[in-house]
């Protein structure tokens, strides 16, 4: 066999299928491997510093790192940055050969890799905002089921926890025995949801901490614990990107475009990349637009005057845009927040 100079692995659950290329670019090693053996496969076949690329996609981190730890170069793309070198129909094959040809393109985009601690706050953000779901839908089945009985529920979380003991220790609005065994259950996971919620605040709260990057992005604007952490777990190294503007467009918060024949025609923002963490920039930046009104610093006035001329919805998106470039350059040079260059 030539030596391989390049593998494109598809990624599955418990099949993985390869394909290696030579230096002549023709296909080495096209192979379909199980599991618990196509690590060591790949380890015996290919040389030391091979390029091997994978999709980014459930379990890619993991197995990059075990490819790194053996000497390997790992790629990991995007899989619509694969889509369109997919020959014909679609298979493992075809994947393979497709993440092999897009990984040797010189202006192909790549993600680095996370690491362990990356992934574990990651994990906390996600549970979390799973539960704050799961909340949310408990609440509203709440809402739905004591309607038809007459009762209207206040449509915020907090009164709707104020209002449940009235509902139940009221003997006279109608609600059955049976009715009322029900919603002292809805109550008490509702409850238990809030516990778990706290919970998780509470060490990611540590983690904001603890992290001394995290410590320095909080004293941005608009940016908690929450920001912090989640800008730490999807951007890490902050060196993957030539400059702010990357990174809030790989946040989605840069503007579409649909321009032809020289006239440029700029449309809403992409809203691509990970959504959770653009919707708390978002968030965070209207909590600062409404505490930014009688503040005389640069970046207060600037978004003042943003949110007069257009809709403050828009004035937050632009805010969040700036916040992500400010936290790119923070990171990138390892330096603290500077009020004087915020809105130069």
């Amino acid at each position: 066999m030539n030596e391989l100079i390049r593998i494109g692995v598809d990624l599955a659950k418990n099949v993985f299928q390869v394909h290696g290329v030579d230096r002549r670019e023709r296909p080495a090693w096209c192979k379909r491997l199980p599991r618990e053996r196509w690590l060591r496969a790949v380890a015996e076949t290919a040389p030391p510093g091979c390029e091997i690329g994978m999709e980014s996609c459930g379990g890619a981190h993991h197995w990059a790192r075990q490819l790194q730890a053996r000497g390997f170069r790992v790629k990991l793309i995007a899989p619509q940055f694969v889509k369109p070198y997919v020959k014909s129909n679609k298979n493992d094959a075809n994947d393979a050969e497709a993440i092999c040809e897009a990984m040797s393109r010189p202006c192909m985009r790549f993600v680095s890799v996370k690491s362990v601690e990356q992934q574990d706050i990651q994990s906390a953000h996600r549970i979390r905002a799973g539960l704050v779901e799961q909340r949310t839908a408990k609440a509203n089945q709440i809402r739905g089921l004591v309607a038809e009985y007459g009762l209207v529920a206040p449509k915020e979380l907090l009164s709707l926890r104020r209002a449940i003991p009235r509902w139940l220790e009221d003997a006279d609005n109608g609600l059955s025995d049976r009715f009322r065994h029900l919603l002292d259950g809805l109550w008490r996971d509702i409850r238990a949801l809030d516990d778990r919620v706290a919970e998780l605040d509470a060490d990611i709260g540590a983690i904001a901490q603890s992290d001394p990057d995290a410590v320095r992005l909080q004293q941005l604007r608009g940016v908690g614990p929450m920001i912090a952490t989640a800008l730490l777990a999807a951007v890490g190294d902050a060196r993957q990107f030539a400059n702010g503007r990357q990174l809030s467009a790989s946040l989605g918060l840069t503007p579409r475009q649909h321009s032809s024949g020289g006239k440029e025609r700029l449309l809403g923002i992409s809203k691509r990349g990970d959504a959770y963490l653009r919707s708390l920039l978002v968030h965070g930046a209207r909590a600062m637009l409404r505490t930014a009104k009688g503040k005389e610093d640069r970046l207060s006035r600037w978004i003042c005057r943003l949110a007069e001329r257009s809709h403050p919805n828009v004035a937050c998106v632009a805010l969040a845009n700036k916040t992500a470039r400010m936290a790119w350059a923070m990171l990138r040079n390892g330096t603290d927040y500077q009020p004087d260059l915020a809105a130069a």
